[in-house]
C-alpha cells in the first residue's frame, strides 16, 4: 500500500513507480483532488489532464483521470503535453488541471503536478496536505473510487497548435534576423513543442534555423538526463553549438518547463541573466510594474529592475510560492535561479518557451552576438548550486550561521547571509531530496571561491 506522505512534496507528486506508487494511487489522487475541487466550489465540471513521454504516463493519468471521473467531474484529455502545454490548457479554458510527469527525474521516476482553474498553483498550504490526507484515507480503506459513484465522460482535445499560436502573438518573432538555434530537447517534451512553436509544423515559417538534438520522445533518457541544471547534460548542446557556428543553444528540462540558455562560445548564459532580460523587455512593455525574483537570483538582477523603473519583490524558491506572490503583486515577470521564468500574459505561470522566445527576440532585434548582450546583465560571480547530502541539517546550517556573526541573516527560505562587501551565500534544504543546496555570490571570483570553500568545508564536515 502507497505510503503518500513519502510521495507529496512540497508543491508536487514525485515518486518512484511503481515501488512508491502506482495507477491505484493514482486514482486516489484523482478522487481526492476532485473532492477538493468540489468542497472549494472550484468554477467548471471538467479537470484538464495531460502527461510526458515516460512509459508511465498514459497509464497513470487514465487512472487520476478515472478518480476524476468517478467524484463527479469529466475530463479534457489533452494527451501528451508539455508543463506549460497544461498551464495553457488550464488558464485558456478556466478549468483546473493535472500534468503528469517528473520533470527532470531519472526514468523511474514520475509524478503529479495540479493546479486549480486559471493555471493556479497547488502546493502544500493550499490545498496538496488535504489530497494527500484525502487520497491515503480511499486508499486505507481499500476504496479508491467510490462504490457505485456515476462516471463522468472524457473528451479528447489536440491544444498544441492554439498553445503555439498563443506564444507568438505575445512574442513577434517574425521580424527577427536570421538566428541559427541549437535546441537540445534532453528526449523530453520539447522535442513534442519546438518543432511547432519555433518551427514550421503548424504555423508561418520564422527565420530560424533549427538544429535539433534529441528530439524523440523517450522516458528512458538514453543520451543524458534531461536536467540542464546539472552542467554534465549541456555539454552536448555546448559542442553543438559550436560545431555548427550557431547563435545560441537552448536546453529544456523533460517536462518543457524550463529552459537553459549557451551562447555562441558554447558558455552557459546564467539564468539569472536571462531575468534580467526578459525583465527589462517586459518592462519595457509595462513600466514601473512589479517584477518577481528568486531569492537565490544574482544581486544583479533587482539592481536592473531598478534600473528599469521596475519593483523588485523578493519570493521563496519554489514554483507555488513565486506564483501566489505574482498574483498577489500583479507582477508582470518572475524568474528563479533554476531556470523558471512566469509570466503574467501566462496566467502567473511558468514557461520555458516563453523565455526562449524573449531571449531570441532581444538577439534577434540587434547586431551584437549573445556573449555580449548576456554581458550587460552579468555583474557578480556566482558559484552555482552545490549539494551535499548531510545527516542533521539543522545542526549544519546552525553551525554555519554561528561561524558569520557580522553577516546581515535573512531566513526567508533557509539561511541567508549577506556581507558588508557584497558577498552572500543561501544554504538551504531541498523540498524534495535530502540535500543542503548552496548559493554563493561575490564581486570577485577569488572572493567566491574563498567563501565557497568556506562553507562547504563546515557543512561537510
Amino acid at each position: 500500500m502507497s505510503d503518500l506522505s513519502q510521495i507529496v512534496k512540497a508543491y508536487d507528486v514525485r515518486g518512484t513507480v511503481p515501488d512508491q506508487w502506482d495507477e491505484r494511487a493514482a486514482e486516489a489522487l484523482g478522487a481526492a483532488f476532485t473532492q477538493l475541487l468540489n468542497s472549494t466550489d472550484e468554477p467548471g465540471d471538467a479537470v484538464v489532464v495531460g502527461y510526458d513521454m515516460r512509459a508511465t504516463s498514459p497509464g497513470l493519468a487514465a487512472a487520476f483521470a478515472a478518480g476524476v471521473r468517478a467524484e463527479g467531474r469529466s475530463v479534457i484529455e489533452i494527451g501528451l503535453a508539455s508543463t506549460d502545454l497544461l498551464y495553457y490548457a488550464s488558464g485558456s479554458l478556466d478549468l483546473p488541471g493535472a500534468m503528469f510527469t517528473a520533470s527532470h527525474n531519472p526514468a523511474q521516476y514520475n509524478g503529479i503536478k495540479m493546479c486549480r482553474s486559471g493555471a493556479r498553483p497547488i502546493g502544500q498550504e493550499s490545498g496538496l496536505a488535504e489530497i494527500r490526507e484525502r487520497a491515503q484515507a480511499l486508499l486505507d480503506s481499500g476504496d479508491a473510487r467510490p462504490a457505485g459513484a456515476p462516471t463522468r465522460p472524457a473528451e479528447r482535445r489536440d491544444l498544441l497548435p492554439d498553445y503555439a499560436g498563443y506564444l507568438r502573438k505575445l512574442v513577434d518573432l517574425s521580424g527577427i534576423r536570421p538566428l541559427k538555434v541549437v535546441v537540445d530537447a534532453g528526449n523530453g517534451m520539447g522535442g513534442f513543442t519546438v518543432p511547432t512553436v519555433l518551427g514550421d509544423a503548424a504555423l508561418s515559417p520564422l527565420p530560424l534555423e533549427i538544429v535539433p538534438l534529441y528530439f524523440e520522445l523517450d522516458g528512458s533518457f538514453p543520451n543524458h538526463e534531461a536536467n540542464p541544471l546539472d552542467p554534465a547534460n549541456l555539454v552536448d548542446l555546448q559542442r553543438a553549438v559550436v560545431e555548427h557556428g550557431a547563435d545560441i543553444g537552448l536546453a529544456f528540462d523533460g517536462d518543457a518547463d524550463r529552459c537553459f540558455v549557451v551562447d555562441e562560445r558554447g558558455e552557459p548564459v546564467s539564468p539569472s541573466a536571462i531575468t534580467a532580460l526578459v525583465a527589462a523587455r517586459e518592462l519595457a512593455k509595462h513600466p514601473g510594474s512589479t517584477v518577481i525574483h528568486g531569492l537565490i537570483t544574482s544581486s544583479a538582477v533587482a539592481e536592473i529592475i531598478r534600473e528599469h523603473g521596475g519593483k523588485p519583490v523578493v519570493a521563496r524558491v519554489g514554483h507555488s510560492f513565486i506564483k501566489a506572490e505574482m498574483a498577489r503583486t500583479n507582477a508582470v515577470f518572475g524568474g528563479e535561479h533554476s531556470a523558471h521564468y512566469y509570466f503574467r500574459d501566462f496566467w502567473f505561470a511558468d514557461t520555458g518557451m516563453l523565455a526562449a522566445m524573449h531571449t531570441l527576440a532581444a538577439l534577434g532585434e540587434q547586431s551584437l552576438p549573445l556573449s555580449v548582450l548576456a554581458g550587460e546583465y552579468e555583474r557578480y560571480i556566482a558559484s552555482g548550486e552545490i549539494n551535499s547530502t548531510v545527516v542533521d541539517q539543522a545542526a549544519a546550517v546552525a553551525e554555519v550561521r554561528e561561524a558569520y556573526p557580522d553577516a546581515v541573516a535573512d531566513e526567508m527560505d533557509g539561511l541567508t547571509l549577506r556581507f558588508p562587501d557584497g558577498a552572500w551565500f543561501n544554504l538551504r534544504a531541498s523540498n524534495t531530496e535530502p540535500l543542503l543546496r548552496l548559493n554563493v555570490e561575490a564581486p570577485t571570483r577569488d572572493r567566491m571561491v574563498s567563501l565557497r570553500d568556506d562553507v562547504l568545508d563546515r557543512v561537510r564536515r
